[in-house]
């Protein structure tokens, strides 16, 4: 019965050092099983920091494009919001979250790692003063990384945030 315990403690500990933006082990390049959370949490962690959101169809239904939606929002995504708004102190409005609509992939909007801020000065700012410059997507627009590994593309009327982890939530 011991050793079960032990063994238990372990997996316990090892899930932790691996989990995206909470572990020590991570990286940006490896997938991890991550936590998801529904778009009520997601709104309710936005409101609290004081992040608001839109849509073009006034929605939040996942299968709509014209909809934002946080369900199903990977949980690393949205502590990374609260730690942008946090760490910028500027004023960050989401255009875009989970729902359909976007370029498809592992670090895809469906798959919760991303989120589109609509553009403002303040934005811009932070992200290109405080953020390495990296080059550009094979769609043409330019990138920033944070020192903890998200990316941050200029797609012209929005930003695209990639995040990988919580940037240091």
């Amino acid at each position: 019965m011991r050793i079960r315990s032990v063994l238990t403690s372990l997996a316990v500990v090892s899930g932790a050092l691996f989990a995206p933006g909470i572990g020590v082990l991570t990286t940006a390049g490896a997938a991890h099983a991550v936590t998801k959370i529904s778009h009520a949490t997601a709104t309710s962690m936005f409101s609290a920091s004081g992040i608001t959101w839109s849509s073009s169809g006034n929605c939040s239904d996942r299968n709509n494009p014209t909809c934002t939606s946080f369900e199903q929002l990977n949980l690393a995504t949205a502590l990374g919001a609260q730690t942008l708004k946090s760490a910028s102190g500027c004023a960050l409005n989401i255009t875009g979250g989970t729902e359909v609509g976007h370029a498809s992939g592992t670090y895809s909007h469906w798959n919760g790692y991303k989120l589109d801020f609509a553009k403002a000065k303040c934005l811009a700012t932070y992200i290109q003063n405080n953020f390495t410059y990296i080059g550009v997507r094979g769609d043409g627009a330019p990138q920033w990384q944070s020192a903890s590994g998200n990316v941050y593309a200029d797609e012209g009327n929005h930003w695209d945030v990639t995040y990988y982890n919580c940037g240091g939530c």
